[in-house]
């Protein structure tokens, strides 16, 4: 379909489409600075990308390993149906088939959180990436979405229903699986109980989702679809199709793991305010996404953290009678601190982190309120 001219001039708007080569404005620097590896071997390959099967009675103790050595695990036997996952899959598909001028109804503009366009990330950097996407957030979905289909109508009501069904389903996944990470940490279930009454993480953890979709591009080795960064919440699962593109960082030597595209699987990202939250015994992982010449890719991030008023330290369960790592933060607080790192290319954790000497001064204040 020819974009119209209007569109063709719009900032907000590139036809991936018709695009017959990757212009500068898309192409980016230091692309294969680091060899890129299969992710996908048997067990025991040291590049083989983690997998816990919430079905396993020792789940807790695979959650833990993957968050301390890698940030991040494909996801097993989670329940979530698969025939709702491949709706969802196609409901996507389906949405950023819509005709730019629909899609562009839905532009997210300098300041918004939610509607239609480039990453919200993609702000801060100079070079564009070879992806759409749409970020909603679950609760305010129906009216989100009028943005885009603003007379409703079946497609309108047929893709919020599907999203709904998704959303309470993984709503109600995230809170098993913070329960599994809260054991991994060494919690007893009195402590896991303690924790919920006194802090209500998962009772009050947010969510917002953002799908992606990664064209196909004429010259992948120019472009990229993500930029590398890390997640800032406290962890996002990434259902994606069967098109592998995500990379995990690796380091020892340095190197790109690509996780397998393994049907019925998600990835679990671990993110900043979770490595803050448990005193950096989990860490945060830095990935990217990429494109490729013969595959349109889709994907969608499911992303838990706490509410905007909330102040995240680490738990004193965490501790372990080691010092507190990291200074309490709101996640707002902590987006201003991320912006401010990548416009000075400095590490926001680092930003964060607080001294030896601090943390014995503050070991009363380590809570999440």
């Amino acid at each position: 379909m020819p974009t119209p001219a209007h569109l063709s001039k719009d900032p907000h708007y590139f036809d991936f489409r018709a695009a017959r080569r990757v212009p500068e404005t898309h192409a980016w620097p230091g692309l294969h600075d680091h060899p890129v590896v299969d992710g996908s071997g048997a067990g025991g390959d040291p590049d083989a990308v983690p997998v816990v099967d919430m079905r396993d009675p020792f789940a807790a103790e695979a959650v833990g390993l993957a968050a301390q050595d890698w940030g991040a695990f494909l996801l097993v036997g989670h329940g979530v149906p698969l025939d709702l996952l491949a709706r969802v899959e196609a409901a996507i598909a389906g949405m950023f088939a819509l005709p730019a001028s629909e899609k562009m109804r839905a532009v997210r503009r300098p300041g918004d959180s939610c509607g239609y366009g480039s990453p919200p990330i993609s702000s801060f950097f100079s070079k564009c990436m070879w992806s759409e996407g749409y970020t909603f957030s679950p609760a305010n979905l129906r009216s989100d979405l009028r943005k885009l289909w603003p007379k409703a109508g079946h497609d309108y009501r047929h893709f919020c229903a599907v999203m709904e069904e998704f959303h309470r389903e993984m709503r109600a996944l995230a809170d098993k699986l913070l329960e599994l990470f809260l054991v991994a940490l060494g919690l007893t279930g009195e402590q896991v109980a303690a924790v919920e009454s006194e802090q209500k993480i998962a009772e009050t953890m947010t969510a917002t989702m953002h799908l992606n979709w990664y064209p196909k591009c004429p010259d992948p080795k120019r472009a990229l679809g993500l930029i590398a960064h890390t997640d800032s919440g406290f962890f996002t699962f990434v259902l994606q199709s069967l098109v592998p593109g995500l990379q995990l960082f690796r380091h020892g030597p340095d190197r790109w793991v690509t996780v397998p595209a393994v049907p019925g699987a998600m990835v679990v990202n671990v993110g900043d305010l979770f490595q803050i939250l448990t005193n950096g015994r989990f860490h945060s992982v830095y990935h990217r996404a990429v494109v490729n010449r013969e595959s349109d890719r889709i994907s969608l991030g499911y992303f838990l953290g706490p509410p905007a008023h909330v102040k995240v330290a680490p738990l004193r369960e965490a501790l372990a009678g080691t010092p507190a790592a990291y200074r309490a933060v709101t996640w707002p607080e902590y987006m201003g601190v991320r912006k401010k790192a990548f416009t000075t290319g400095a590490s926001a954790l680092k930003m964060v982190a607080i001294s030896t000497d601090d943390a014995a001064n503050d070991t009363d204040d380590l809570i999440l309120s």
